[in-house]
């Protein structure tokens, strides 16, 4: 399963300790780069049995990593100390060996909120890796956007980050030290703390209506409509940012008692889009967030321009709060998006 841009069984295409040699798994990859690229590349260094480029199952859309097999061990070998760390448009690739599936090394993911707005990924990668050895790492930008930051070493991070990440260790047990060890600590340059949890925790993943059930006239008063927000975060200040604390203690409170949900998922709604928008647009924003069912840009039938506002169903409710939380407030161009679970008053808008 894809989660967040990182792979969950990113390190299972393979099986017995002989395929291991043979067959590397490619993170990092450009966004556009497609399969018979990643293979013409391979090929320069030895006869490649296999190649496969994974893609989200619903957009198509490429996960930015990828498997080569090749024929001979002495070949995958060769590749990882010529390609590993090749820096390919705006992306440095890792090419490591895919380890067979084992129970150990599942449910190794984190989700990290609360960063820096400055942070780069490798600054990230030194704050977990006293923990363990690092799979992947991801910093979630805002790659619609010009803006960019570099570090003292050169490196660039396209895009303002939107202050969540996303680490895989090598052992589910260096997973749960960083999050004992890290959860609720402030990193340094940093005002506030991060929240460090596992990603997609299966315990997590059933829906949660009875929430709705816990809500006062008064809380659900705040939900009456889209311009209704208590918290105060559609700033237009471009650095303004809300404690990841105060989002934590939203997701308790973010179903409204009439928010739409379905037998397959939970419907959120997008208000203050440009007219130019397209559906592509609101797959990029949420895919990163986890499973996107559908997207829906409402257009004029006169026009064919969007009218200003959308929908995104998402399968899992927690991604949902996740997606919303990050995207509520978003500048996306020049509007600030705004961004909540769909009601029945958003449902014949």
């Amino acid at each position: 399963m894809m989660t967040n841009g990182i792979a969950e069984t990113q390190q299972q295409n393979g099986g017995s300790q002989e395929d291991s040699k043979t067959n590397l798994i490619v993170n990092y990859l450009p966004q556009q780069m497609t399969q018979e690229e990643i293979r013409s590349l391979f090929s320069s260094i030895g006869e490649v049995e296999s190649c496969k480029l994974i893609r989200d199952k619903v957009t198509g859309q490429s996960l930015g990593y990828g498997f080569v097999n090749y024929q001979r061990a002495e070949d995958a070998s060769k590749a990882i100390n010529t390609l590993n760390g090749l820096r390919l448009q705006n992306k440095q690739i890792k090419v490591s060996f895919a380890r067979p599936s084992s129970e150990a090394i599942k449910g190794a993911n984190l989700y990290v909120s609360g960063l820096p707005k400055n942070m780069l990924q490798s600054d990230l990668e030194s704050l977990f890796s006293p923990y363990g050895r690092i799979i992947t790492s991801r910093i979630l930008c805002d790659n619609i956007t010009a803006r960019q930051y570099a570090s003292a070493s050169g490196e660039v991070s396209p895009g303002l980050s939107k202050g969540v990440g996303f680490i895989r260790f090598d052992q589910r047990t260096e997973a749960e030290k960083a999050i004992k060890e890290l959860n609720g600590t402030i990193p340094k340059g940093s005002t506030e703390p991060i929240t460090v949890k596992f990603a997609n925790n299966p315990s997590n993943t059933k829906t949660v209506p009875p929430l709705a059930a816990y809500l006062g006239p008064q809380a659900a008063r705040r939900f009456a409509g889209p311009m209704h927000h208590p918290t105060g975060r559609f700033s237009a200040i471009p650095n303004y940012r809300y404690s990841p604390l105060a989002g934590d203690l939203l997701a308790n409170s973010m179903i409204p008692t009439n928010a739409i949900a379905n037998g397959s998922g939970w419907c959120i709604f997008v208000y203050n889009l440009a007219p130019e928008t397209e559906e592509n647009v609101l797959w990029q924003l949420f895919g990163p967030f986890g499973a996107v069912q559908s997207v829906k840009v409402i257009k004029d039938l006169q026009t064919n321009k969007c009218k200003g506002f959308g929908f995104v169903t998402m399968t899992n409710y927690d991604e949902a709060v996740v997606a919303i939380q990050s995207l509520n407030g978003y500048t996306l161009g020049n509007r600030v998006l705004q961004v909540s679970f769909k009601t029945n008053k958003s449902k014949n808008a």
